[in-house]
């Protein structure tokens, strides 16, 4: 997942486009629950984030935010925030987290359960909202999202007078045919095994109808006919050669490169990439579309990913992060995440935009993706989750196991970690 270099491997970037606000008569409030604030987030890779924190800071002198940059890695930035909120030292009061992470910090006692009537829920995507709640509870409040595409050369199909491909039949048909004869290979995506791999795995199998995990953790669901379709479709893909072995071995930059350097007619990636395709430089640029992802009978199911913004349990002056988060996912704020910062947002009014689909046209094909897309399986104990499923879903993509095998283990391997 990737939040820090656009919004495809989880890694956090936080875009706070403060810019230009306004607030006449606006003073310091002395009120309970208000005063400065500390906003962590993974490392600024845009280099303007410190300087749009300026216009927030200059029109709330007494909600003064500073901005604290943690490493750029999504596994180094979790470690970082958990110490500090497991020490209880309070160094941080809002916290841009990645999706995943929500149960886990809730479930810890990390995070302040938020009142859903102080946020705009009602205005965003609807399965966004899901990956902010724990236990019933709101914990988070979304505040970029995303969802996986199926890129493709559109130049290359429309000489072959073919549509892309809607089924997983279609999609290895053509990149098992159509790919060797324009000097391609057939199909990629996220396949190392890290948080990525993890995120492929899951979409193969909720688009085959599976599930991996349900009760928020507590009961195991991935051994079913379902997930070995789902990793069967993966790792029959690189045993006949329409997956690259090379694949085996791509996170998300890897995989955009190698789609931007003409070498595949098809990528599994996040939006990021096609803005990336699209853009001047690009090799394939003019020549690239994007649908939703395959399924075995019709569109697939996407996991979602991007980034929610939490209160810490610690937060010297909550009411003030609350105000934060609120105004970061106002209509006028989340507008600019996507013009100024090219991620997605989460309010859904802006997927309908005439002069922002105009410019960004792949904004109804991502509204169609994160409508029918899923939140990663939940679990208080998550980053122990994904270990297993990636290298479980790895041995069967290199032919360590039979798909067969590799569902039976991954059940067993999750049942021990559900009961730790």
């Amino acid at each position: 997942m990737r939040w820090m270099r656009a919004a495809g491997r989880g890694l956090l970037v936080l875009v706070v486009v403060l810019t230009g606000y306004v607030a006449s008569g606006a003073r310091a409030d002395d009120r309970p629950g208000r005063g400065p604030l500390t906003l962590a987030t993974a490392g600024d890779l845009t280099g303007y984030l410190g300087p749009l924190l300026e216009g927030w800071n200059r029109a709330r002198p007494g909600e003064r935010v500073t901005l604290v940059e943690l490493p750029d890695s999504a596994d180094e930035t979790h470690a970082q925030m958990v110490t500090d909120l497991r020490g209880g030292r309070g160094r941080f009061d809002v916290l841009n987290i990645d999706v995943n992470w929500t149960s886990e910090f809730a479930a810890a006692g990390w995070i302040r359960p938020l009142p859903r009537d102080r946020f705009p829920l009602g205005a965003f995507l609807p399965p966004v909202v899901g990956t902010a709640t724990y236990d019933g509870q709101l914990y988070a409040v979304p505040y970029v999202t995303n969802a996986g595409l199926l890129l493709y050369r559109k130049d290359v199909l429309a000489a072959e007078g073919v549509p892309p491909p809607r089924t997983w039949a279609e999609l290895e048909r053509q990149a098992r045919t159509i790919a060797p004869r324009h000097g391609l290979g057939g199909y990629a995506g996220q396949f190392l095994p890290y948080e990525g791999l993890t995120v492929n795995a899951a979409e193969a199998v909720y688009s085959a109808g599976g599930t991996i995990l349900g009760d928020e953790g507590e009961r195991v669901t991935v051994d079913s006919a379902a997930a070995r379709e789902g990793i069967g479709f993966l790792a029959r893909g690189v045993r006949a050669g329409w997956i690259p072995r090379e694949a085996l071995t791509y996170k998300e930059e890897e995989s955009k490169q190698a789609f931007l350097d003409g070498r595949l007619l098809f990528l599994r990636n996040w939006p990021y990439a096609y803005v990336g395709a699209s853009a001047a430089g690009s090799k394939v640029a003019g020549k690239v579309g994007a649908v939703p992802l395959p399924g075995p009978d019709g569109p697939g199911t996407s996991v979602l990913g991007g980034s929610n913004l939490a209160v810490s349990a610690h937060a010297r002056h909550p009411d003030s992060a609350a105000r934060l988060i609120a105004y970061l996912t106002s209509e006028r704020v989340q507008r600019q995440v996507l013009t100024r910062g090219a991620l997605p947002p989460v309010r859904a009014d802006l997927y309908e935009d005439p002069g922002l689909v105009r410019d960004y046209p792949y904004l109804p094909t991502l509204r169609e993706s994160v409508l029918a897309a899923a939140p990663r399986p939940k679990s208080p104990r998550y980053d122990q989750v994904s270990l297993a499923v990636q290298a479980v879903v790895h041995d069967a993509m290199t032919g360590r196991q039979t798909p067969e095998a590799a569902v039976r283990r991954l059940a067993r391997e999750l049942a021990a970690i559900s009961r730790r």
